[in-house]
């Protein structure tokens, strides 16, 4: 661990970040220019004294938690932040499960596609980050326990008779078979993880079409280039949908869009109003 070099880096990456770049007030009295070190240490989810230490290189060496918890409270680039690693020490070996955490720049790529329903799914199909009109369009994930968010887990052992805030496609049978076939990949890249077995357990044990997809071990994945949702408010409606892998972070951003100036354009530009919000008329 190299403390001077790690110490200078972050002070000089804390300097020139404004406030306003990660929704911060400026304030009127600011003594150093970009953020305060207690700035950067509530983003990173780490104690204002221990960051310090870090920036004086006295601080112990940092863990993988702590490095990407600065890496995002920085907005350090994808080689700033093999920089940032390496000046720690070792860089991490491979994650021993799916990353949960999303690059900054894709939560703002999310933010840029006002129009289109995009959200970020992990190696195990939790659904790990979304725009408003994803949230608008599948439902309200913010509402919805972690348990609840693995489309896995929803496409298999999600009940029929109740009512869910994510609406099953048309296309549910080519969507479970994708899911298997996610899933059975990721287990063989993460075969220690007890959270991935555990998902995988419960499948078996829950669903016989699960099991069946998972005896024929197959992994070869279906592109799905137009779904048709059924949503309460809107009704069917039929978009194109892209998959873009995230390979470094083992994940993929979904994205749902309409084509011009049809019905389906004019569905998703009533949802982007009616956002999440239920209308539901008193019977």
């Amino acid at each position: 661990m190299d403390r001077r070099e790690l110490a200078g880096f972050l002070r000089n990456r804390r300097e020139r970040i404004t406030p306003a770049d990660v929704g911060l007030p400026t304030g009127l009295r600011r003594r150093t220019p970009g953020l305060r070190r207690e700035e950067v240490a509530q983003l990173a989810f780490i104690s204002t004294e221990y960051y310090t230490r870090l920036e004086q290189a006295r601080g112990p060496r940092p863990s993988h938690e702590v490095l990407a918890g600065l890496a995002r409270a920085l907005r350090l680039s994808d080689a700033e932040r093999h920089h940032l690693h390496h000046l720690a020490g070792p860089p991490p070996g491979p994650p021993g499960g799916p990353s949960r955490e999303v690059r900054q720049s894709i939560l703002d790529l999310l933010r840029r596609l006002p129009r289109a329903a995009a959200l970020v799914l992990s190696a195990t199909c939790e659904v790990i980050a979304w725009n408003d009109l994803a949230a608008a369009l599948l439902g309200d994930f913010s509402a919805l326990p972690r348990h609840e968010r693995n489309l896995v887990r929803r496409a298999f052992l999600a009940p029929r008779s109740h009512e869910r805030l994510l609406y099953d496609p048309s296309d549910a049978q080519t969507f479970a078979r994708a899911a298997a076939r996610r899933l059975r990949a990721a287990a063989a890249r993460y075969p220690d993880n007890p959270e991935v077995a555990a998902l995988v357990d419960e499948l078996l044990a829950g669903s016989a079409q699960f099991a069946q997809l998972w005896d024929a071990h197959d992994v070869h994945a279906e592109p799905a280039l137009r779904k048709t949702l059924h949503h309460p408010l809107i009704g069917p409606v039929t978009l194109n949908c892209d998959v873009l892998d995230i390979t470094d972070q083992d994940q993929q951003v979904v994205i749902y869009t309409a084509e011009p100036g049809s019905s389906a354009e004019e569905a998703l530009r009533l949802l982007s109003v009616i956002g999440t919000q239920r209308m539901d008329v008193p019977g």
